[in-house]
């Protein structure tokens, strides 16, 4: 059995699944193949033997799998992982693939489980019909509970009304995509959205009560400015904010961890919205900086003092710093290069915690993003 966990088991109890499954290891290189201990001879010696009934092996391989591929009847399936299933945010993908390769059927964990993604994988491997009964799938529209997963958004509240968005855009209802910030081809640029969905990029011109359902994609938390647009939305965080960050050598995590929520929470941001930090070169082996980034698998990014010196728009030129660092900023400086911007969001501010204790310094910007242009419908 595979300790490592990997994305595809298949497993195979005839002979014309074992013909199928060699069709899909083919597109789909690293499967791990389990057979049944009957046709075990006629497998490639990489083959996982099993025993009959599988429930064992199948109880012992699903949480190491991101996909089960099944060339077995749903029905038979169906019985087998009926108490392994958890919940649709974590179970693994389940597909099925009847023994002639006719079909490949999604049966559990639809796009959440990327099931619905599997299944179109391996239907072109072996030339087969998907089988997708996801109703956004299905017709072609919004996946709320997934939209820009891909571009590294995610859910503010994975609970929080994503049900009843899911069956206001099915249904065809008038919402609402307000986009902030974040990538604009959440869509494909080149399709209108979907019927029903409007599209609007700032939360303060949208009228919620003309809509069933809000879907908000910014970097902003606004449930005490905007208390009815926040109780009827799913709310999107992109990875659009950036930190520039300076300190005095040697401070603590506590101190600059406590001083980037301090800011962020000031500035009414989310913290799930940051896609990395920034600093000066001289900072790169800064062990409070870095073990920052790795908390919260931000990336990292540092330039040499002679380009953060350059930098247009920053507001704090700081002589006396360009004295000791060779540059009039770091923090802000930093996070305009690295964001792409031309203007602070926050401009740099200090946090001590102690008044005898080291300083770290924060600026923060946004990432520009170029809104969606309209599409005939």
């Amino acid at each position: 059995m595979a300790e490592q966990h990997k994305t595809f088991a298949i497993y195979v109890i005839t002979k014309h699944g074992l013909k199928i499954a060699r069709r899909i290891r083919e597109c789909i290189p690293g499967a791990d193949l389990f057979v049944s201990t009957r046709f075990a001879e006629q497998a490639p010696s990489d083959a996982i033997a099993m025993s009959l009934p599988m429930g064992s092996t199948l109880k012992a391989a699903w949480p190491q799998y991101d996909c089960h591929i099944h060339i077995i009847s749903v029905g038979a399936v169906v019985r087998m992982i009926k108490d392994l299933l958890v919940d649709k945010k974590t179970d693994p993908a389940v597909v099925c693939v009847d023994d002639a390769a006719r079909y490949s059927i999604c049966v559990l964990s639809g796009h959440v489980g990327r099931g619905n993604e599997f299944t179109e994988r391996i239907a072109t491997a072996i030339d087969a019909m998907p089988v997708v009964t996801t109703a956004s799938d299905s017709i072609g529209t919004l996946t709320v509970d997934i939209l820009g997963r891909d571009l590294g958004w995610q859910l503010d509240d994975m609970e929080r009304n994503v049900t009843l968005a899911c069956a206001e855009v099915v249904n065809g209802n008038n919402t609402c995509f307000v986009q902030e910030t974040g990538e604009p081809d959440f869509w494909p640029l080149n399709k209108p959205l979907p019927r029903g969905v409007n599209y609007a990029t700032c939360l303060s011109e949208v009228d919620p009560n003309e809509f069933t359902m809000l879907l908000i994609c910014s970097d902003r938390r606004f449930e005490a400015s905007h208390p009815i647009h926040w109780q009827k939305s799913v709310i999107y965080r992109p990875k659009s904010l950036v930190l520039g960050l300076g300190c005095d050598r040697d401070t603590s995590l506590d101190v600059v961890e406590d001083g980037v929520l301090k800011f962020l929470e000031e500035q009414k941001l989310s913290v799930k919205s940051v896609r990395n930090i920034a600093s000066i070169d001289k900072k790169s082996d800064e062990r409070a900086l870095i073990e920052l980034a790795e908390k919260y698998r931000w990336s990292f990014d540092v330039y040499p003092a002679e380009q953060l010196d350059v930098v247009e728009g920053i507001e704090n030129p700081s002589e006396t710093v360009k004295k000791y660092v060779g540059t009039r900023s770091v923090a802000e400086a930093a996070c305009l290069l690295s964001s792409g911007a031309n203007r602070l969001l926050m401009p740099k501010q200090p946090f001590r915690k102690t008044e005898d204790g080291r300083n770290m310094t924060c600026a923060i910007a946004r990432i520009p993003f170029d809104h969606r242009a309209e599409v005939g419908r």
